[in-house]
Parts: C-alpha cells; sequence; structure tokens
C-alpha cells in the first residue's frame, strides 16, 4: 500500500475542515399559538399550517 511522502501541516487539515460544522435549526413563532416551529411544518402544539387548520389535534389527557 503506498503511503503518503508528507503529512499534512495543521493548517491545511483546518482549513479543508472549517465546513464540518453543525448549524441550529431555523425556528419560527407560530401565528396561531405562538409556539416555536420549524419552517414549512405543522405547528406540533395547535396544527395549523400557514394560518389554516392542517391536523386535527386531540388533546393529550
Amino acid at each position: 500500500m503506498p503511503n503518503p511522502k508528507w503529512r499534512f501541516s495543521k493548517t491545511r487539515t483546518r482549513k479543508r475542515r472549517t465546513h464540518d460544522k453543525l448549524t441550529a435549526p431555523q425556528l419560527s413563532t407560530c401565528s396561531n399559538c405562538g409556539a416555536a416551529v420549524l419552517y414549512h411544518h405543522v405547528c406540533p402544539e395547535c396544527g395549523y399550517y400557514r394560518g389554516k387548520q392542517a391536523i386535527e389535534m386531540t388533546p393529550n389527557a
């Protein structure tokens, strides 16, 4: 098996890894109940999406 002729410098390795990072999810507030919601998703609290009832929510009791 061939081996590398020289090691990569720390700078070169770190430049390659600058894009390997996590980003926080983008949250918005529900226009109906004010809960935090992911963009382009139905609100898990009330079931509304873009001001309209998307799914029927049942009370958890």
